[in-house]
């Protein structure tokens, strides 16, 4: 289940109060546990994916969540797969953990371990959203945030697209606020 730290180092854990602070932003954020991990446990905890096996844990996952795409006009999805092994780790983690936007929606369904989000809220305050297996996120297009992946660097989602661009990072000059850096 997701997790929130507000600017002022609370920490919020009850869905319906991160899903409030969130509604600002226009971020949509549920959480589904239709079972699907049980289809391939094995895959979800193996590091290094075949394009074979990347391909049925996503045609797995969309005979479940076929309403996501229809209900969203997502086009296509792939498996982001991220694990200390992963090529150009590094620089994937350069490339989003600046504040960035996007010229469309970023919707991803976790199926394995863990990411932060970061967020400006309209007030200028910042939050950080730590996603994890079995949440679904839809940030819309033009919301400033960056994401990182946790210590534990393992993190499978579904990713959907709607466009090729969309995807594309657009930084701004945000910085990350100090505060969140002491939870209280």
């Amino acid at each position: 289940m997701a997790t929130l730290l507000l600017d002022d180092g609370t920490i919020k854990s009850d869905l319906g109060e991160i899903v409030h602070e969130l509604t600002p932003l226009g971020i949509h954020l549920k959480h589904y546990d239709p079972g699907t991990s049980l289809l391939f446990p094995n895959l979800l905890a193996q590091e290094v994916l075949t394009d074979a096996e990347k391909h049925q844990i996503v045609e797995l996952h969309n005979g479940i969540f076929e309403f996501l795409q229809q209900e969203n006009g997502y086009l296509w999805c792939d498996l982001w797969n991220l694990h200390p092994g992963s090529p150009h780790l590094q620089t994937l983690i350069a490339t989003y953990s600046r504040y960035h936007t996007h010229t469309a929606p970023e919707p991803l369904y976790v199926l394995a371990g863990e990411m932060i989000f970061g967020f400006v809220k309209p007030d200028g305050s910042q939050v950080q959203l730590l996603v994890q297996s079995q949440d679904y996120m839809q940030i819309p297009d033009g919301v400033e945030h960056w994401c990182s992946p946790t210590a534990l660097l393992h993190f499978k989602a579904v990713r959907y697209f709607t466009t090729v661009e969309g995807w594309v990072p657009h930084y701004t000059e945000t910085q990350l606020s100090d505060s969140l850096h002491k939870p209280h």
